[in-house]
């Protein structure tokens, strides 16, 4: 019996599409160990010139396509969705996700970004994203 428990790695990928106009999203950067059943928060934080800004929280789960998990354009509402959780905090330009127990089945790359529009996607060039790898 083995009495370890399973742990998930997180590697950080840097991927920078950015808008001259300045705007940028940052995410935790380093190695982080999750340890299964725990709590897991992915930090993001933007600058942004738009007056309204969407933030989202994109997943792509591996030899998938990305797709969206989590969006918000509405200050201090939490959102919810297969079980992660985050709020937008307008004041502090910040998106946190979170998910109260991690598993396994969580490892992927996790993308924040923010937008003007909710039409935009993760891939029209206007962004600034650090990519989170869970796996075991």
């Amino acid at each position: 019996m083995n009495m370890l428990p399973d742990t998930c790695s997180v590697l950080v990928l840097l991927l920078m599409l950015r808008r001259s106009n300045g705007d940028s999203v940052t995410q935790t950067e380093g190695l982080v160990l999750v340890t299964e059943g725990s709590h897991v928060v992915l930090n993001c934080t933007y600058q942004t010139t738009y007056s309204n800004p969407s933030v989202f929280w994109y997943v792509q789960y591996l030899n998938e396509a990305p797709r969206l998990l989590l969006r918000s354009s509405t200050d201090n509402k939490r959102t919810e969705h297969e079980g992660f959780h985050a709020a937008l905090h307008k004041s502090s330009r910040s998106f946190r996700l979170q998910k109260p127990s991690a598993q396994l089945s969580d490892s992927a790359l996790y993308y924040c970004a923010v937008s003007d529009t909710v039409g935009e996607t993760a891939g029209g060039g206007r962004l600034c994203a650090l990519a989170k790898r869970l796996f075991s």
